[in-house]
């Protein structure tokens, strides 16, 4: 577990600075938000609120933690590769983009309790396009992320019902830049740079109800309050066509009171039959309207709309002791997000479907690591004016090594 979580703190600075994401929407707010779901989750559409599986990390509830058996320990990391194809008018693009995703441990704190550590992305930052103008030509780019260093705990005051909160430590920068070149061929860069420097609360909890011998239904809803980002923001002007002129920096001011997140508000229902079929449905509300994002040098600022979505989430596995292939881990999702950025009036919405294999690897009596395969579908747009178009095709692989360790230390 120590070597788990030494890797986890030097991991994360490393990563800290990087974005995987390629969408001009994220230019706008706080980029594109993430929703702490895993390589597995990712492959049911994005559940979690009422999943407590102890053989999985599900950081989406923080109750789910204390279903791990007393003898598990639990790592689990991801990877992912996407392909973006952007497309505006008559104008298409692609671009390939990926990278380590996050890394997560999760460990008994005794018989009724769990915890877990890990390091995600909060939102991500990635752009570049470009505009002919007046006087010359104005382009535009982005890049950074804002991310999260989390340690969480859960306990079962008793049967059934689970509780767990996550107290996170966000930090990472968004750059938004804009060159401007003349027609006298002289360059201009402004630089938007946001810093975070914050911390961060969710709750979670959990009921499970038997219903016979064969199945099962369990509630999950998770709460994180709003807040006002702590952090600094400021603005640089570069002329990038001379090395002589110093850069200019305006507006520099801290961000408590000008920039803010509202109330996260989730709820889950999942069922499970026999160990074989799990099904589960999400939704998801956020009262970003009156959440502020503060601009500099006469920008306006962000716009921001309510946000809301929904998941839905199946997985089928045959035979959890037949042959090879009946023990497969055979997964289904889609998804529906009302986004909370806006273009103009405009409201930024996605949809997507997703599939996945849970292969499970033994490499030893006392070790049960499984492969994640995941493969998801997302397509985003404005609405009601079709500004840019954006498709994409995510491959996650996600490793799950599940091992005995503590009864592992006890015998040797």
């Amino acid at each position: 577990m120590a070597v788990a979580m030494a890797l986890i703190s030097l991991c994360a600075p490393s990563v800290s600075a990087q974005s995987n994401v390629v969408s001009p929407y994220s230019r706008f707010g706080y980029g594109i938000l993430n929703d702490h779901a895993s390589s597995t989750q990712r492959a049911m559409g994005g559940i979690g609120y009422a999943m407590n599986d102890g053989r999985q990390i599900n950081s989406m509830n923080p109750a789910s933690y204390a279903a791990i058996d007393t003898l598990t320990f639990l790592f689990d990391m991801g990877v992912d590769l996407k392909s973006v194809n952007l497309k505006q008018g008559n104008e298409s693009g692609n671009k390939l983009t990926g990278g380590l995703d996050y890394l997560s441990i999760q460990f008994p704190l005794g018989k009724y309790m769990g915890g877990s550590v890990g390091f995600l992305p909060y939102s991500e930052t990635g752009y570049a396009f470009g505009e002919e103008i007046v006087n010359g030509e104005e382009a535009h780019q982005g890049q950074g992320a804002i991310n999260e260093l989390y340690v969480g705990v859960s306990a079962r005051p008793f049967k059934g019902f689970t509780i767990g909160a996550n107290v996170s430590y966000l930090f990472g920068n968004l750059i938004n830049d804009t060159y401007l070149t003349t027609d006298n061929s002289s360059t201009t860069l402004f630089e938007k740079v946001l810093e975070v420097r914050d911390y961060d609360l969710r709750f979670g909890a959990q009921y499970s109800v038997n219903i016979g011998s064969k199945h099962r239904a369990t509630l999950g809803v998770v709460y994180s309050p709003g807040k006002d980002f702590r952090g600094k923001t400021y603005g640089v002007y570069y002329d990038v066509t001379t090395t002589t002129n110093k850069p200019d920096t305006v507006g520099y001011t801290h961000l408590k009171g000008k920039y803010s997140r509202p109330a996260t508000y989730g709820i889950g229902l999942n069922y499970q039959w026999n160990n074989r079929v799990m099904a589960e449905v999400d939704f998801t509300y956020q009262p970003w309207r009156d959440a502020k994002a503060g601009a500099l040098e006469g920008f306006e600022p962000s716009k921001f709309d309510n946000r809301w979505k929904v998941n839905l989430g199946l997985q089928y596995t045959p035979d959890p002791r037949g042959s090879y292939l009946k023990r497969v881990r055979y997964r289904v999702g889609a998804l529906y997000n009302r986004d909370y950025i806006m273009v103009g009036d405009n409201n930024v919405k996605d949809i997507g479907i997703s599939f996945g294999l849970g292969l499970p690897t033994p490499i030893s009596r006392l070790t049960k690591t499984v492969v994640n395969l995941g493969f998801e579908y997302r397509h985003r747009q404005s609405s009601p004016v079709k500004l840019v178009t954006e498709n994409y095709f995510q491959v996650t692989l996600g490793i799950n090594f599940n091992e005995l360790w503590f009864w592992q230390n006890k015998i040797q």
